[in-house]
């Protein structure tokens, strides 16, 4: 996101505690006069100088790996950090960005899943701390729009992947390409039935940008609809890598969803987009990144 800002002109303040970011995937943008880094957590107030046009709030821990292990921290950047962003918005009358989640369906019943889908959402489990503390700030994002007049926007990010991902993120794409990487046998959790559906970062970042323009104020899923089992996935991973290993099989985490697919009905409608990166070309990409982390990784050793 703030490299697209910064190709299109524009001046971008980039704020992270990185508690699981890191600074070596902005390292080429802090040469630039129109980027700025503070390392700065969002549940606490700040404000900033200069004119403030928009605000993109992206912070959360999106990984099951970090948010469980990290469940207060995930909650706050939900409820307490979303309303700094906002707060922040109305006294620069900026426009507000919020980005939700798939998992704000929880684990469906409905597949594939529109935005008129409430959810089947476990408020107690152990995935709760991401899932309620994004249903939380949809529900703050709209009293803010309501009450204050915010020019707000809410986007269901489904599952996204490319490079500058951690190695131990823990989700599915980083995850399986790191092991075949690696040599060791990819983790399946169930019996891979269990479906996702993967969206290349840029075509991600084009329907955000294209969403902030629009005056749709209620969410808009963003997300590739070519949906695939986890098993059909690691396949796919061991065929392009070569892997030998096989595939280790372990038990099914609580509340993990079944399915994951986005209907963008309402996404080609309003925003006129939809992805245009097939998943071949996307792992290629990513895989020559990761490539490039895991042999810098075991030349450092």
């Amino acid at each position: 996101m703030c490299d697209r800002l910064i190709e299109e002109g524009h001046e971008v303040l980039a704020l992270d505690t990185l508690i699981t970011g890191s600074r070596r995937n902005i390292e080429h943008l802090l040469k630039e006069q129109r980027f700025e880094f503070v390392e700065h957590d969002v549940c606490t107030p700040l404000d900033v100088t200069g004119d403030v046009d928009r605000v993109f709030h992206l912070a959360s821990l999106a990984s099951p790996v970090f948010y469980l292990k990290h469940p207060i921290e995930t909650l706050e950047s939900g409820s307490t950090g979303t309303r700094n962003m906002l707060e922040l918005a109305v006294r620069r009358r900026a426009r507000f960005l919020l980005t939700s989640t798939s998992e704000a369906y929880g684990d469906p019943l409905v597949h594939p899943q529109a935005e008129t889908y409430w959810g089947n959402v476990n408020p107690v489990g152990l995935r709760s701390c991401y899932d309620e503390s994004k249903r939380y700030a949809e529900a703050l994002t709209m009293a803010y729009n309501r009450v204050h007049g915010v020019r707000t926007n809410i986007a269901r990010i489904f599952n996204t992947y490319g490079p500058r991902m951690a190695l131990n993120d823990g989700r599915v794409v980083p995850a399986f390409i790191d092991q075949a990487l690696r040599g060791a046998k990819l983790t399946v959790f169930g019996n891979g039935s269990q479906t996702r559906s993967f969206c290349y970062v840029s075509d991600l970042v084009e329907g955000l940008l294209r969403l902030s323009e629009s005056d749709e104020r209620e969410p808009v899923n963003l997300g590739n609809p070519a949906e695939m089992t986890i098993l059909e996935f690691a396949e796919l991973i061991r065929k392009q890598l070569g892997d030998e290993q096989g595939i280790e099989f372990r038990d099914l985490p609580q509340d993990d969803p079944k399915k994951r697919q986005p209907d963008i009905s309402k996404a080609k409608r309003i925003l006129k987009w939809e992805p245009g990166i097939s998943l071949e070309e996307g792992l290629a990409k990513t895989i020559d990144y990761f490539k490039e982390r895991v042999n810098a990784e075991l030349e450092a050793v």
